[in-house]
């Protein structure tokens, strides 16, 4: 068996897999326009119903943990801010939805608010929103 640690269901008479699970050369190297892009082994994670993965926690201590040893180590914890927050006046505020649109940019634009990370359509969208804001309020007179 491979490396990739997917289990093979079989061959049928045809000669193709019958497992639904795409092998890592196909799943791994395909794109939108059927290029394939260059990647490395040790970049593919691939896990199988048959072997979940498994994490590094060592769950039998934390279920060994008594509310005094959380106590503890939650006053040794120098990150451990005290909360001190009265939740009864706070309101739900659920985002609206938003809308998948396509839309042409100046490639520039969208360098700059692409070089400030991960959510830059987000920020895209608050610049939007600012400006519609704007131009709905209403005009100052001199």
């Amino acid at each position: 068996m491979a490396k990739s640690g997917i289990k093979s269901l079989g061959t049928s008479k045809s000669g193709k897999s019958r497992s639904h699970v795409r092998s890592a050369a196909q799943s791994a190297g395909s794109s939108r326009r059927g290029a394939h892009a260059a990647t490395k082994d040790k970049n593919i994670t691939i896990v199988s119903r048959d072997f979940p993965w498994k994490g590094k926690t060592d769950w039998a201590r934390v279920d060994a943990l008594t509310d005094e040893d959380i106590a503890r180590a939650v006053a040794n914890d120098p990150d451990a801010a005290p909360i001190d927050i009265d939740w009864s006046d706070a309101v739900l505020v659920i985002p609206a939805r938003k809308k998948a649109i396509s839309i042409r940019v100046d490639e520039d634009v969208l360098d700059y608010f692409k070089s400030g990370g991960d959510g830059y359509q987000r920020r895209i969208n608050a610049v939007l929103r600012s400006y519609m804001q704007q131009k709905a309020k209403p005009k100052k007179r001199a």
